[in-house]
Formats: structure tokens, sequence, C-alpha cells
């Protein structure tokens, strides 16, 4: 059964896209830590990050570098961190957030944003990268 993150990239789910290549995504979590956290997957479903092949791992993360860079442009930020889990969706991805403290890294405490808030995020991300 594919992923929620492969039917986001099928077109079935929407998502708030950030940017998006021939084999990548980035689009805004939509529970987020901060505004600007985002999600970078790569299109081919597979599991966990360590068990991408070396090609799709280093250009995750060459495609991320490039997302992250758009993100310091548009959100006021200290840094932008990465952080990877992939315990509640099995499909390889990272986490780029936002950070103002260690706090905004912790997934302990959560923004509310309206659709409207994602969409101008989304949009001006997308501007930048």
């Amino acid at each position: 059964m594919a992923s929620i993150f492969t039917k986001i990239v099928n077109g079935e789910i929407p998502c708030y896209k950030v940017a998006e290549t021939d084999d990548y995504l980035a689009f805004l979590d939509v529970n987020p830590n901060v505004e600007g956290h985002t999600l970078c997957i790569p299109k081919k479903e597979v599991d966990k990050l360590f068990d991408l092949d070396e090609d799709t791992y280093n250009g995750l993360m060459r495609f991320s570098r490039k997302v992250a860079l758009a993100i310091e442009k548009t959100i006021p930020c200290n840094r932008v961190g990465l952080t990877v889990i992939g315990l509640e969706v099995p499909h390889a991805h990272v986490h780029l957030i936002p950070l103002h403290s260690m706090d905004d890294a912790r997934f302990i405490k959560k923004v509310k944003m309206t659709p409207e808030g994602f969409q101008k995020t989304a949009a001006a991300i997308a501007d930048n990268f």
C-alpha cells in the first residue's frame, strides 16, 4: 500500500508544495513545529533513509540543501536544522526546521497555521528556491 507521501507525489492528496524536481519533492509539514517546517522526500518510495541507493540519498541531501537555503532566505531564524526520524511515515524523508531555539527541534510543541498561512509560506519559500 502506498504511503501518504506517495499519495502526495501522485496528486491523490494535496500539499503545500515548496519545491519539486523529477526525483524529489519538498512540502510544508501540516503539523509544523514552527512556520516553514518542511519535509523533503524522494519521489521513489523507500521506507528507511539509509536504504536509499547512494545516488538517491546524495540527491536528496543536495535537494534538501537547496530547500534549506530557500527557507533561510524566507523565514527569520538562527539556522535551519535537519532531522531524520522516520517512524510515522514509512517513506524516507528529512525535516527542515527553522530554528530559533533547541525546543523548535524537539517535536513537543506545534504551531497552528491557517490554509492561507500555509499557502503564503509555501509560495514565499518557493520564490527563493
